[in-house]
């Protein structure tokens, strides 16, 4: 008996029975609505995965954070404000630079982070710490806000992926691993995409947002965001009419206002100045010369002064500067389109942010005293190119994507290449110092337990003979095991401190020195400095450091 195959039936129109074929269009665009959110968190978590070392996402892993940079500070900003009682609705922790306490912003902490924590802190383990999770956060943000200003520009899949890479990661980016608050370059590229939108950059609704979370993350950041901006601003202001005019001058003062409200919600106010702008800029040959012989293998370097080096980091890596050199010939060999021509008009009007940025970042100035006080809190000067540095990135791959999709993502692929081969000295030195540290016990330098006894029969902790960066492992250490017992701590590794608090620590050093003691105080001895003869209390040597134990209590 002969059987039939019938064919499947095929799916039908139900009003008008006809057959309806498989939209290809619709097949893609359910792909792209797929593979688009994976690669936003699968890019960025292989780049993470490169650089670090997984354990440090890990939030009771604080331990590693505890070395003596400006991640530790942040850790233990966050940790002393977290479980500080007295903190209330402000940002500021009492338990840090005691009586006068000291503001999150100034620790290095975050913030913003810290503030959205600060409800569950009780349900976090004791010794919490978000940097490691914010730098995989700081990554995929890149990668989101890298996506939104090229996916509607880019030729094709892989010409836009390729070109997120490189918008995403630059070194300068990873470079900012010892200060995780920097790394939110994504506030940049947030900046870039709404200045590029010419609807949205016209409702201030959307710049007050991104200016006052910027501004909860760090001041730097801030100055940046606001310099785009404020461009955005002039531009409208000298085409607009009479009305224009008086719109963007509202908007420029009401955000400015809510800029001083936040600055004094943060804690800014009577911290005394540096004078030391311009000790931080940025070299003359830094966009090829990064300065640390071990960061890149194809290009010679030739290293910076202390003060250089870190700060003043803008190397783009020779994949960049190879970029750069191709986006220079098919500018000059094909002809850009409309999209592209009316992108590079609208980046024109970001003339005024970027060499105004470029020259602060660049120039040490000879400056009266009010005018160095003014640019104080940019004496880090040099990490002002950044906005500079991201601008140029997205104008060469704008001149790319005119070549044909196929030719513009293998281009592009072929600088991926050699840019991971030229920063592999770079990725070698961030996850070996991530993978030593990431194990380390909590307390790798005052892993004695008497610490503990001597820092819970105290009502207060000094530390004397020196300034606590001298041993700012060290400090982090016992400062952090003083907070887990509620114990105020009368210093602090700070980036501004008032004139009470210094005048403050000075009286206290002179009084130590004379053997007049605060009741209740322990004294830790930093940098072999002697007790003084007048002071006559018992002391003891742990972990290899003098303390002065408490006298009397209140």
């Amino acid at each position: 008996m002969a059987v039939t195959t019938v064919p499947a039936a095929r799916p039908t129109n139900a009003l008008s029975g006809t057959t309806l074929a498989p939209d290809r269009a619709s097949i893609v665009r359910i792909a792209r609505a797929v593979l688009t959110p994976a690669l936003i968190v699968l890019l960025p978590l292989c780049v993470f995965l490169a650089f670090f070392h997984p354990e440090i996402l890990r939030i009771g892993n604080f331990g590693w954070l505890l070395d003596g940079t400006d991640n530790g500070e942040n850790a233990l900003g966050a940790h002393a404000y977290w479980h500080d009682a007295g903190a209330g609705a402000s940002l500021k922790t009492m338990l840090l630079n005691a009586p006068e306490g000291t503001p999150v912003l100034y620790t290095d902490s975050n913030p913003l982070l810290t503030l959205i924590a600060k409800p569950f802190a009780a349900l976090m383990p004791m010794g919490a710490q978000l940097v490691g999770p914010f730098i995989l956060f700081n990554l995929v943000m890149q990668t989101f806000f890298a996506w939104l200003l090229l996916r509607r520009r880019a030729p094709g899949t892989l010409a836009l992926w390729a070109g997120v890479a490189f918008l995403a990661f630059p070194p300068t980016l990873l470079h900012r691993y010892l200060h995780v608050n920097l790394m939110a370059h994504w506030t940049i590229l947030a900046a870039l995409c709404l200045f590029l939108d010419r609807k949205r950059s016209r409702k201030p609704v959307w710049w007050a947002g991104l200016i006052a979370m910027t501004a909860m993350i760090h001041s730097y950041l801030l100055f940046m965001v606001a310099a785009i901006w404020a461009s955005s601003l002039l531009a409208r202001f000298v085409a607009g009419d009479r009305r224009e005019k008086l719109a963007t001058v509202v908007q420029f003062g009401a955000i400015i206002a809510m800029v001083g409200i936040l600055a004094r919600w943060l804690g800014v106010g009577d911290q005394m100045t540096t004078a030391t702008y311009g000790a931080f800029r940025m070299p003359i040959d830094a966009l090829w010369n990064p300065g640390v012989k071990s960061y890149n293998a194809l290009l010679p370097s030739s290293e910076y002064g202390a003060a250089h080096w870190f700060e003043g980091f803008q190397y783009l890596g020779l994949g960049g500067l190879l970029l750069i050199a191709l986006a220079f010939v098919v500018a000059k060999t094909r002809t850009p389109g409309d999209g592209e021509v009316a992108d590079n008009k609208r980046l024109r009007d970001l003339a005024p942010a970027l060499l105004t940025l470029a020259i602060l970042a660049v120039a040490q100035l000879s400056l009266p005293p009010i005018a160095m006080a003014l640019l104080d809190p940019i004496r880090a000067s040099g990490r002002l190119f950044w906005p500079v540095g991201y601008v140029m990135m997205l104008v060469a791959l704008l001149a790319i994507y005119r070549l044909p999709a196929r030719q513009a993502g293998l281009a592009l692929l072929a600088l991926i290449a050699v840019q991971a081969v030229d920063l592999r000295g770079m990725a070698d030195a961030v996850r070996d110092r991530s993978a030593r540290i990431a194990g380390s016990q909590p307390f790798d330098r005052t892993p004695d337990p008497r610490w503990d006894d001597v820092i819970a029969d105290a009502q207060s902790v000094a530390f004397m003979g020196a300034d606590v960066t001298d041993e700012l492992g060290l400090f982090q250490e016992i400062a952090w095991r003083a907070v887990d017992a509620g114990i105020p701590v009368s210093n602090v590794y700070a980036a501004r401190i008032s004139r009470a608090s210094m005048k403050r620590s000075r009286d206290e050093d002179a009084a130590f020195a004379r053997g007049a003691l605060v009741p209740g105080r322990l004294y830790v001895m930093l940098v072999d400095k002697p007790v003084p003869q007048a002071v006559d209390v018992p002391t003891m040597t742990i972990d290899g450091t003098t303390v002065v134990l408490p006298r009397g209590r209140d």
